[in-house]
């Protein structure tokens, strides 16, 4: 697995202008300054990969813990992506389910859960996700992302 050559392009659009704070295993713990009228900054667990057999269709994921406790995966997918089946997540080769695509931009398509504990230590103790897209109706495409270093980036973000 590797970084997409536009790494930065496809990064989710709250994180463009974030800085690199640590990097745990493949996942960069990524900040930017506060909001207007906010104390803290804003971090995620991030990490971007393509597909082995397709290089330019690519997956920046984006895990964020919020003040409140609630805690959101937003995955990013390139634009063209087939909408109504959203997007497939198994862990381990177990499958977890899947999650629809809430908005399109002009340089990506989102899908977002809020995560619970289960899926937590899923990703946690977890090898390898993997995301499923699909281009057409037919074709589903699995793209790999390394769990490697999830769980010591989530203890180190803020």
């Amino acid at each position: 697995m590797s970084a997409p050559a536009n790494a930065q392009d496809s990064k989710a659009p709250e994180l463009a202008d974030g800085t690199i704070k640590a990097q745990h295993g493949d996942w960069q713990v990524v900040c930017k300054p506060p909001p207007a009228g906010a104390k803290n900054e804003v971090c995620a667990l991030v990490q971007s990969v393509t597909a082995e057999d397709r290089p330019n269709v690519g997956l920046t994921v984006y895990f964020q813990r919020f003040s409140q406790g609630m805690r959101v995966l937003r995955v990013f997918a390139p634009v063209g992506v087939l909408l109504p089946p959203g997007i497939g997540l198994k862990i381990d080769d177990v499958d977890v389910g899947h999650a629809p695509f809430l908005r399109c931009h002009t340089f990506a398509c989102y899908a977002q859960v809020t995560l619970d504990d289960k899926l937590i230590d899923q990703f946690s103790n977890g090898k390898t996700a993997i995301f499923i897209i699909f281009q057409t109706e037919e074709a589903g495409i699995g793209i790999p992302l390394s769990l490697n270093g999830f769980s010591q980036a989530l203890a180190a973000l803020p």
